[in-house]
């Protein structure tokens, strides 16, 4: 399978690199996450993923350190792909109707290939915004009123603006989009804190406030409400979006309602699942066809269910004579 990631690698050279191919899940892969445990979510996706993921653009191998720096975008829309690779296009979720007075189960089906993606605007592996004068607590105040961020309006001084600001009054922001080094790195704070979380990942993606370097926790701490808002808002408008909610409709109550749809959580839960069956097939082949593990394990899932079916077929015409 191959395709364009809607964001794009960017490699030391500044090369883009969009273009993949990305194989299937064997035995292997699916052992993998089957038996995992409860890791990280979003190592367990690096790890998948780089496995599978054969060639990204000029590429090949590609490793978990590339793949751990695609973005979180490009990672949810490369596991849809595998997913449609894996289990085909459909997709069926069983989800509770969030009304009150309803609460009944729901199942929704839909296509992967449905599900709205939304490219890069202008992919760049760095961005640069300029701060709002209200973000810097500039605003115009009168008789001697203090500023938004503290300090006197008379005195020119404006409290966290000031320690952003350039000369010009101005404060440029230069930052990246976040990738799923973030993602492993943040998962448990995230879980714990999710504004201590949310400041972490400014602190990492920030790259230069105004004419200082690398800002530190402490910096992004001080960072007016307004211009934190103005800064996620930007990373949002120009990073690449996979949807990651679905429109359902309850067949109890007639309502419709907006569910969501976690891409990675899914994904790897429905493989979890199959853990059993997929001994159970390895089992079944190598009993009849005396294959070993490595070779079963190597086979994509289509590949050892089509082998079962011919098996079935030949054992039940085998049977059938013998009445």
């Amino acid at each position: 399978m191959s395709g364009l990631l809607p964001g794009g690698y960017w490699d030391s050279t500044g090369r883009l690199h969009r273009d993949f191919e990305l194989a299937a899940l064997t035995g292997r892969e699916e052992e993998l996450l089957a038996t995992a445990g409860r890791p990280q979510t979003a190592t367990l996706v690096t790890e998948v993923l780089s496995r599978c993921v054969r060639r990204l653009g000029g590429i090949r191998p590609v490793p978990p350190e590339v793949v751990r720096q695609l973005l979180v975008a490009d990672r949810q829309y490369l596991l849809l792909q595998l997913r449609r690779a894996t289990f085909g296009d459909a997709v069926r979720a069983d989800l509770v109707c969030p009304w009150p007075e309803c609460g009944q189960r729901v199942s929704i089906e839909f296509s992967i290939a449905d599900v709205p993606v939304e490219p890069a605007p202008q992919p760049a592996p760095a961005y640069t915004m300029t701060l709002s004068a209200a973000a810097l607590g500039r605003e115009e105040a009168r008789d001697g009123a203090v500023a938004k961020d503290g300090g006197s309006a008379e005195d020119g001084s404006s409290g966290k603006g000031d320690d952003i600001a350039g000369d010009d009054g101005a404060a440029e922001v230069v930052f990246r989009l976040p990738d799923g080094s973030d993602q492993e790195a943040l998962s448990d704070r995230l879980a714990r804190n999710e504004a201590e979380a949310l400041t972490a990942l400014l602190t990492r993606c920030v790259l230069r406030i105004g004419t200082g370097g690398p800002p530190d926790a402490d910096r992004i701490a001080r960072l007016s409400t307004v211009a934190r808002a103005e800064i996620e808002e930007h990373m949002r408008r120009v990073a690449p979006r996979v949807e990651q909610t679905m429109e359902a409709r309850c067949a109890e109550c007639g309502r419709t309602f907006v569910a969501p749809f976690d891409i990675q959580r899914f994904f790897l839960g429905q493989l979890r699942t199959d853990g059993r069956l997929l001994y159970q097939e390895v089992h079944y082949l190598a009993y009849h066809y005396h294959w070993s593990e490595r070779e079963i394990m190597d086979m994509t899932r289509d590949k050892r269910r089509t082998y079962i079916e011919v098996l079935a077929d030949a054992i039940e015409v085998l049977n059938s004579g013998a009445r």
